[in-house]
């Protein structure tokens, strides 16, 4: 059991990484994402490399199954037991609309109002319970759900951040009636103040449990049925890994899980090449996937919007994602503009050159009719591609309506394609205070390396660093990846009044949670760390600001800190932000925030290097014109994984490889580093 593996489903591609730890040797696989059940290509991309699945130690998943339920409102049919006067919190959200003018929106909550159920109960926000859960009410409720059909329950009640006993006597009494698993209760998933961010996050999860613990519980076994028996675990939001049973209690935190492994692995490689500040761009075939890491890290976010009213709060890699993926469709509106996206032709039937049905041309399309992608050996495992119709497309769709021929269209869909990246790059950077010349540009997925060049000259960035196997990076963060479990707790109180005993008693709880998670784990740890951090704000302030705790431990024990260190915490936090304090004002404490990280062991990247004797002439497989600007260049096609380390490949050239194919425009040179990276950069 030497063998570890990754897998990240995406809408089109599933990718595998798989790492020999006892020989360093690491291999992939990209076969096509099987719909609707995913598990077909899990297993496929799989067996392809792996027949005796005995071999595999740990199998690690990125998954879009909970992102696909969600914005395809594909999730289970649920209910909801609420506070008397609560059902339409989901419904109201933060009074906000899907579009700003207009009296009238069409949001609908994903739990209809026949199915939010009220009962008898009342928390008060300091915690005291004023009206004890009538539990006979919570009873007619859970049957009255099961008879309309409902296969999940979520559990909501007013104030349970601050006192939970009312919703865990629900909770109880619901979980001995109810027929599976799939009980959410707010407290438990989000015991935070706010209450449509709680309610709305529990109400997600409960919607999502029975689609991926069915999902997860169908692939663990058929791993176990062909010999697994490793460790098999799941990629967070906030790019840790959790074992599948917490994976099917809480699916909410896989919400962005296959981006989120992506990001992991792009900062861990950027950082040993020597570039700790990155912007990630993952293309794959539906969306592109926009990330900053800088110094290392990347930036979580406490919540997130997945599709408008479908708030889930829990913190998450910041991610930027807009529909101009490989597979995105190109198309002309009626004002006679061209857009890209969001809709996608996905894996089936793909692109129009896939010959699958099809006949609206994508990026992938417009790559493949200048010469950029070889048709007669594209990744993915297809056979050959249709460049005629692909052409014909082009022409139909994009050529004809703007008065452009063929290879003017093409060149037009990529340059709005191009656009719309570079536009969402900027987002992460330039409109958060970045300067785009001091970061580098990854880019992976199996587009990715198609459209560095004209990125770098669109934004400004200093360089681009192709990974060896860009096409599968996500899968490679899956190996990567960190185990962590985060928890947060409402105090709200203020900072001159924390009662420390108490705080270090919840502190103290969160630690014991995720240790006894590492400790129930199969992986070893290199280390374990724990963070923690407040969110804090003057009083009559609506937004709250981060604040790290430096805190000591004895051991596994918490020294929890004091009011004195807090205050001065707080002051250095909100200066570094505004840049000023406010003065008499008065600090309060909103939420306790902690994570506990198992530190997994990371592979040597020169694991992934060229081997020596290779030349730049061994290399070189062919010549072929491709089509740059507005003329075809007499162009270089090398084999990617040959060059050696060293080599320098002046532009314009094509380095192709299984998963992904690199181009290197004319103006600009490819530079193979130690780790086997393509160091993408202007000529000098």
């Amino acid at each position: 059991m030497s063998k570890m593996v990754g897998v990240d489903v995406g809408g089109t591609f599933t990718d595998v990484f798989i790492l020999d730890e006892a020989t360093g040797q690491a291999r992939v696989a990209k076969v096509p994402t099987t719909r609707p059940d995913q598990s077909g290509g899990f297993l496929n991309g799989i067996g392809q490399q792996i027949d005796d699945l005995s071999q595999i130690a740990v199998v690690v998943h990125g998954t879009t199954a909970g992102t696909n339920a969600l914005l395809e409102r594909k999730g289970a049919k649920i209910g909801v037991i609420t506070t008397k006067g609560l059902g339409d919190v989901l419904e109201m959200r933060r009074r906000d609309r899907p579009r700003t003018w207009g009296l009238r929106g069409d949001f609908e909550p994903v739990v209809p109002r026949d199915r939010r159920l009220e009962v008898t109960e009342r928390t008060l926000a300091d915690g005291t319970k004023r009206t004890k859960v009538d539990l006979d009410e919570v009873q007619n409720a859970t049957n009255t759900l099961l008879e309309m059909g409902c296969e999940a329950v979520a559990i909501l009640f007013a104030n349970a951040y601050a006192n939970s006993e009312n919703e865990a006597e629900a909770a109880r009494l619901v979980r001995q009636i109810w027929p599976n698993d799939h009980v959410s209760v707010s407290s438990e998933i989000l015991p935070e103040i706010r209450e449509f961010e709680r309610f709305s996050t529990a109400a997600l999860n409960a919607y999502l449990q029975p689609e991926v613990a069915g999902y997860l519980n169908r692939l663990e076994t058929a791993l176990k049925g062909g010999g697994f028996g490793g460790e098999f675990m799941i990629v967070q939001s906030n790019g840790g890994v959790m074992g599948v049973d917490t994976a099917c209690q809480l699916p909410v935190r896989t919400a962005l899980s296959g981006p989120a492994a992506g990001v992991i692995a792009a900062g861990y490689i950027a950082e040993t090449a020597g570039f700790p500040d990155v912007i990630t761009g993952d293309v794959g075939g539906t969306s592109f996937d926009v990330s900053l890491v800088a110094g290392g890290q990347s930036a979580l976010a406490p919540q997130t919007s997945i599709d408008f009213g479908m708030v889930v709060r829990t913190p998450m890699i910041e991610i930027a994602t807009i529909g101009a993926g490989g597979g995105s469709i190109a198309w002309v509106d009626k004002g006679g503009l061209l857009n890209i996206g969001p809709e996608s032709a996905g894996s089936d039937p793909g692109p129009v050159a896939y010959g699958r049905g099809n006949t609206r041309p994508t990026v992938t399309d417009a790559n493949v009719v200048l010469g950029r992608i070889d048709p007669d050996s594209p990744i993915g495992g297809i056979a050959k591609l249709d460049v005629e119709a692909a052409k014909t497309a082009i022409d139909q769709h994009v050529g004809a309506p703007l008065g452009l021929d063929t290879m003017a269209a093409a060149e037009a869909i990529l340059t709005v394609a191009n656009s719309r990246m570079a536009g969402a790059i900027r987002l992460v950077s330039i409109e958060r205070g970045y300067d785009p010349k001091r970061f580098s540009y990854m880019p992976f997925g199996g587009g990715g390396a198609l459209h560095a060049g004209a990125i770098l000259a669109d934004v400004g960035l200093a360089r681009a660093i192709v990974p060896r196997f860009p096409g599968v990076t996500s899968a490679m963060g899956c190996v990567i990846a960190d185990m962590r479990q985060d928890f947060v707790q409402t105090l709200n109180v203020m900072a001159d009044q924390v009662d420390e005993d108490a705080l270090r008693e919840v502190m103290q709880a969160h630690v014991n949670q995720g240790l006894a998670m590492l400790d129930a784990a199969k992986s070893s740890f290199e280390r374990r760390d724990t963070i923690f951090e407040l969110d804090m704000a003057y009083v009559g302030q609506t937004h709250t600001v981060s604040v790290p705790l430096r805190v000591e431990m004895d051991g596994t024990t918490v020294v929890a800190p004091t009011r004195a260190q807090i205050a001065e915490a707080f002051d250095q936090a909100y200066h570094a932000t505004y840049g000023r304090l406010l003065k008499n004002g008065t600090r309060r404490v909103m939420n306790l925030r902690s994570a506990v990280i198992g530190r997994r062991p990371k592979f040597d990247l020169k694991a992934l290097a060229p081997k020596d004797g290779g030349t730049i002439e061994a290399a070189l497989k062919t010549h072929r014109k491709v089509h740059f600007g507005d003329s075809w260049h007499e162009t270089a096609i090398y084999d990617r994984l040959s060059l050696p380390v060293g080599a320098v490949i002046q532009g314009p050239a094509i380095l192709e490889q299984l998963d992904t194919t690199i181009l290197i425009e004319p103006d600009l040179q490819g530079t193979i580093d130690a780790y086997g990276n393509v160091i993408i950069e202007r000529r000098a």
